[in-house]
């Protein structure tokens, strides 16, 4: 059985990692692999009673992280329906281009943290298309804003699916991970962005024309724009502080949240006719947020809990403690594997391998997990969501991605885990 479970488990990751290449969705990859190995697991337990506990509790851990990216990602597609984003967008001036490059990089560090990875690469890159005329200016922009955005995501517990999945696991609380990782991080942006923005010396923006005016059919009062943006970023950063309030769920903090920006939503627009104001309401914002993203974390969240209730995790933890012997090293290997094989799976991988009696929350592995597989990612282009978007909306190419980015990100990755190991021995 183990070994089916194994070589299932393997096929199902490979079809994940080679989802462009295949062109299956990794959702369909993820969904039949969860199934697959929980029949095999079923079958090959023939303890009914056993298996559905495990399922029970597998499913619980997985609905609360759904739960919250559906409301998260929610909230964010209402700002951006309001125009939200403009409140950011419009303060952008600037004529030189590594002028530009610096303040782009910090906006998209700081916002990734507070929405998330994913959805500051898709705004960010929207602007820099509003900002820049010439293509290949924007291939290094995009470059850019996919390293600070994953750089971002890492040290806020709602800023990358991993480390919200670590933070909802009660691996990490979010003051720890803020202090612990928020350095090394910075370091991992900084870098690279300093060997850009230097390339870049003396440049001119090239702007496009009509410059940043497209607003579409659906206008907004600046009132509204404003409301909408404080509101849906107030409630996003407002999620850490519920749960450690009351102790509840982020999921139920965010859907809280959520029923609060709906009901306000609905009072702005209750004057309005139907046919216009559709397009600001929830009801349409939840046909907008990414379901098959939704769908995948499912299926391998799912399919990763079966290698843990199996224990194959466990024996693996042990393998690489034996094999490599350092902890420090396990991870930042894990980091870089992370450039090829999504962060999810990895992540919740290592959240079976090592258990939370034997590695505490907060503890050194938890914090320098959440940094290397954040920031791992952005090595390759393929390695998070925020390459993949990118990826998409600007073209850009997996072979000039690996010469123009990837050694910087690689050189910014090494530099953010020298500064945690530096923190860590000296005791921060």
């Amino acid at each position: 059985m183990l070994t089916a479970i194994i070589a299932i488990f393997v096929i199902a990751y490979a079809a994940i990692a080679l989802e462009h290449p295949l062109k299956i969705n990794k959702s369909a990859s993820a969904l039949i692999g969860a199934g697959l190995l929980w029949t095999i697991y079923a079958l090959g337990t023939g303890d009914p009673h056993l298996v559905g506990e495990h399922l029970n509790e597998s499913l619980t851990g997985t609905a609360q992280i759904v739960f919250f990216l559906m409301g998260a990602m929610t909230i964010v597609e209402v700002v951006d329906a309001h125009n939200g984003f403009e409140v950011i967008t419009k303060r952008i001036q600037t004529t030189k281009l590594s002028s530009l490059m610096w303040l782009v990089g910090f906006v998209t560090f700081f916002l990734s943290a507070a929405l998330d990875n994913l959805t500051t690469t898709i705004v960010m890159i929207s602007l820099m298309r509003k900002l820049l005329a010439k293509h290949e200016d924007r291939l290094f922009f995009a470059g850019i804003i996919v390293i600070a955005a994953n750089s971002g995501g890492a040290w806020s517990p709602i800023g990358d699916v991993t480390t919200t999945m670590l933070w909802i696991g009660g691996q990490i609380t979010s003051l720890a991970i803020i202090k612990g990782v928020i350095l090394p991080a910075l370091a991992s942006m900084i870098v690279p962005l300093s060997l850009i923005a230097y390339s870049m010396r003396g440049k001119e923006v090239v702007s496009p024309e009509g410059g940043m005016s497209e607003h579409g059919l659906h206008n907004t009062t600046e009132f509204e724009r404003k409301l909408m943006f404080f509101m849906g970023i107030g409630i996003l950063v407002a999620v850490p502080a519920f749960k450690t309030i009351t102790h509840l769920p982020p999921f139920m903090g965010i859907m809280f949240g959520l029923g609060i920006l709906w009901l306000v939503g609905d009072l702005v627009h209750r004057h309005k006719e139907d046919e216009f104001k559709h397009h600001f309401t929830l009801i349409h914002a939840l046909s907008k947020i990414d379901m098959s993203s939704i769908v995948f974390f499912i299926g391998i969240l799912l399919a990763v809990a079966t290698l843990e209730h199996t224990h194959i995790l466990t024996s693996l933890a042990s393998w690489l403690d034996q094999t490599i012997g350092r902890q420090d090293v396990i991870v930042i290997v894990i980091g870089i594997v992370s450039a090829i094989v999504d962060n999810v799976p990895l992540v919740a991988a290592s959240m079976g391998m090592y258990s939370l009696a034997d590695f505490p929350p907060d503890s050194f592995l938890w914090k320098f997990l959440a940094y290397c597989a954040g920031t791992g990612g952005s090595i390759l282009i393929i390695g998070s969501a925020a390459g993949v978007a990118a990826m998409g909306l600007e073209k850009i190419h997996f072979g000039w991605y690996i010469k123009k980015i990837s050694g910087l990100a690689l050189i910014g990755y090494f530099s953010g885990v020298g500064v945690y190991l530096l923190q860590h021995n000296m005791g921060w």
